[in-house]
């Protein structure tokens, strides 16, 4: 029963295992281009106007090296390693040349400062890219700011529940967003999908959710028309 789902699965991070192959790594993304599968990443800008693709704000998960992004040249970044492993953290760039128009790729940008000099990185270093991208951030600003340049990619709003403050998990989860943005698509937590005041927007917009680790999860949200953001792929 899968099988009428697989064309909408994408590889969160890449393909990984965080033992052999770390997250978010050119090696993960070798294995997700092996499998056929469109790639989602994070990217951040650099103390050095450049963009690095990790997850985290942190260093310190992935590199036992408790250090912020923002405050590192790519140069410095270069010299941490992923993990147990060789790998290290790619550029945008890299990640780009490596991927050359083979599978789609979903960006997610990082950020809660800057925005406007990200964006300007980001399209610059798009703008000679031909293959298929779009882009989706948990930050309204800059979904309002792409539009506002009238960007060709469409942009998604990440929507989540996950934070420690009341007022502001309120908020992040509202229809409020949704409205003062105007995204493209939703890329919406599996633990919210089924919330009633999202109900009405599922059928307006592209629905990708996130992130799925099990493929049962896939068959209880049985909507062959969501993508799905998943881990542990490719699934058997």
């Amino acid at each position: 029963m899968l099988e009428k789902y697989q064309k909408n699965l994408i590889a969160h991070r890449g393909i990984y295992d965080n033992i052999i192959i770390p997250e978010n790594s050119l090696k993960a993304f070798k294995q997700a281009i092996k499998n056929k599968l469109p790639i989602e990443f994070d990217i951040h800008l650099t103390k050095d106007n450049n963009l690095i693709i990790f997850h985290d704000y942190n260093l310190k998960r992935l590199t036992n090296s408790n250090l912020n992004i923002k405050k590192m040249t790519v140069e410095e970044l270069k010299k941490l390693n992923i993990l147990n492993t060789n790998e290290q953290l790619p550029t945008l760039e890299e990640a780009l040349k490596l991927i050359n128009k083979k599978v789609p790729i979903i960006i997610e940008i990082k950020a809660h400062h800057n925005e406007q000099k990200l964006i300007k990185v980001l399209l610059k270093q798009l703008s000679s890219y031909q293959g298929n991208v779009i882009i989706q951030t948990f930050n309204t600003k800059i979904i309002k700011l792409l539009k506002k340049k009238k960007s060709k990619y469409k942009i998604g709003l990440l929507i989540s529940n996950k934070t420690d403050k009341k007022l502001f998990k309120i908020l992040k989860i509202s229809t409020l967003n949704i409205n003062y943005c105007k995204p493209d698509f939703l890329s919406i937590s599996k633990n919210i999908i089924k919330r009633k005041h999202l109900q009405k927007y599922l059928t307006k917009y592209p629905i990708y959710i996130w992130t799925i680790q099990k493929k049962e999860e896939i068959l209880k949200i049985n909507n062959s028309t969501y993508s799905y953001v998943c881990d542990n792929l490719p699934y058997k």
